[in-house]
């Protein structure tokens, strides 16, 4: 099962894809996992308690600088296979690869070309993947997350983020993107504003298929610098995606 999260900048995605990955620990204790940290912005590592490591960016910049010292029998793909697996950080019942920032002054391009195929090939390698998207939507025209089989895409109660949800969900079918469901969450929903929340998304025909209240654990966590994965199970928030996790495993 390949799980992709997205949305805009800001609504929560790490949150989100950190507690599914936390979930998919529990449910399959002897699957093997990989979490994907597609976001240049990289949080996941610190959200699921592991340490930075090198990205593929890193890996794309030490290929253009070595490619011509490639031994006559090493073929590229074979070269960029091992140095992904020196950059895969293992955690417990979990593997993390970090895409990391573009080389030169902002071109995703051969980053994300290089993640699209180290996705391809991690369906054969991994039970279950979790990418943490590129907020926005560049990420849906780039093809980064074709062929998913859940695409999660986290709102907050602001209306351009509502708005980024909406225009997520047109892409993936103008795009013919191959998702198998896609799920829209509204994450740090407060107290007693839920009805106008449902309503404005309504009015957009979008529908919300999980509401995650505005849960001052969650930021506490932040601001203490502790991982979401140290997060007490009786949060609100917690129980909000773990709830949203069993209708995306099923």
């Amino acid at each position: 099962m390949i799980i992709a999260v997205s949305g805009k900048g800001g609504t929560g995605k790490t949150f989100v894809s950190s507690v599914l990955v936390t979930q998919l620990r529990k449910t399959f204790p002897d699957a093997s996992i990989l979490a994907v940290d597609a976001d240049p912005d990289a949080n996941l590592a610190f959200a699921l308690g592991l340490e930075m490591s090198r990205s593929i960016g890193d890996v794309r910049e030490q290929l253009l600088a070595e490619k011509d010292k490639l031994a006559p029998s090493v073929t590229k793909r074979e070269w960029l296979d091992g140095k992904i697996f020196e950059i895969t950080i293992e955690g417990p019942n979990c593997d993390l690869l970090i895409m990391g920032r573009p080389e030169g002054r902002g071109c995703y391009c051969s980053v994300n070309h290089l993640l699209r195929n180290i996705i391809d090939s991690a369906k054969d390698s991994y039970d279950h993947v979790v990418i943490d998207a590129e907020a926005g939507l560049e990420h849906l025209s780039r093809t980064t997350t074709r062929d998913v089989d859940k695409l999660v895409v986290v709102t907050d109660q602001s209306l351009n983020s509502l708005k980024t949800a909406y225009s997520i969900r047109k892409m993936s079918n103008d795009l013919e993107l191959n998702v198998g469901k896609l799920f829209v969450v509204g994450n740090k929903i407060r107290d007693g504003q839920a009805d106008l929340f449902l309503s404005k998304a309504q009015e957009m025909g979008l529908d919300i298929d999980a509401i995650v209240p505005f849960d001052d654990h969650v930021t506490e966590l932040d601001l203490e610098g502790r991982p979401v994965a140290s997060l007490k199970e009786e949060s609100p928030a917690y129980m909000a995606v773990t709830k949203l996790g069993s209708s995306i495993f099923s």
